[in-house]
């Protein structure tokens, strides 16, 4: 018996410092590469990439991106979340196959497909000229390139929670005499509210540090269609600006430290929740 219990405990130090390692190699030392090789020429140096112009009309540009790609996520996730999760209908299967189609296809290739369709030889090319709208090289198509590749996340998130939950809660509102708009907002809506901020959070991260669509569609127009990821490749092949770039990559950085954070108090909120209800 302690045999067994001593080779427990080796195999769980084992796999503990394996797992240790591999986040050192992969994700802690890259990190902390990251904001030395930012501060490496001082404060001064690292605050002026951040305010120079170039660099925050990437900021905003990506912070624009992301506050009108997850609310327009947020809709259809919930919306396709309820549908796949409390009714049948023909076709369910495919819903589901579609939502996980932008996991399964290379960023990149979506963003040839949009190119092929809105560009000036694709489908919708000579009407756009026509009307004097532009969607590539331009904000609309960069919003469309992050839409495309964040509209998983919070169905994803949503689906397995709703299923597991059924249907009994709605239908006894229903029985009780509620209307659908109101069984959406005081039954359905308070039981997902942490699986929908996950799945928020998450889009939003993904939303920030999109590169391979957004790369395809923006056009690399400095001050203009360049999002920060876009913008910390630009500085990195200037010559002479790879303190610039480490700069802008490392506030990219804090952004996802802040959305991890949020994710955890979440989680810790969430779990208090649910002990004080089996206490009760």
């Amino acid at each position: 018996m302690n045999a067994a219990r001593e080779d427990g405990r080796t195999i769980r130090r084992l796999l503990i410092g394996v797992a240790l390692a591999f986040l050192t190699i992969f994700l802690f030392v890259p990190l902390a590469f990251v904001f030395v090789e930012a501060l490496k020429k001082g404060l001064d140096v690292y605050v002026a990439a951040i305010v120079e112009p170039d660099a925050v009309a990437a900021i905003e540009l990506t912070l624009l991106t992301a506050a009108i790609a997850v609310p327009l996520n947020l809709v259809f996730g919930v919306a396709a979340a309820w549908a796949i999760a409390k009714f049948q209908f023909p076709g369910k299967n495919i819903l589901v196959t579609l939502i996980d189609l932008p996991f399964s296809v290379s960023p990149v290739i979506a963003g040839l497909i949009f190119v092929l369709i809105f560009g000036l030889q694709g489908w919708f090319g000579a009407w756009l000229v026509d009307h004097d709208m532009k969607v590539i090289f331009a904000v609309p198509g960069i919003v469309l390139a992050t839409v495309f590749v964040t509209f998983p996340f919070v169905a994803r998130e949503l689906i397995p929670l709703m299923q597991a939950q059924g249907t009994d809660e709605e239908q006894a509102a229903l029985t009780l005499g509620a209307g659908g708009w109101r069984m959406f907002w005081n039954v359905t809506v308070p039981n997902i509210r942490w699986g929908l901020l996950y799945g928020v959070l998450l889009c939003n991260a993904r939303a920030m540090g999109e590169f391979g669509a957004v790369s395809v569609l923006s056009g690399h127009i400095r001050g203009l269609t360049n999002t920060m990821p876009l913008q910390v490749e630009l500085l990195y092949n200037d010559p002479g600006q790879s303190s610039a770039a480490f700069a802008v990559a490392s506030l990219l950085a804090l952004l996802g430290f802040v959305t991890l954070a949020i994710k955890n108090f979440l989680e810790w909120r969430h779990s208090d929740a649910l002990s004080a209800v089996r206490r009760a």
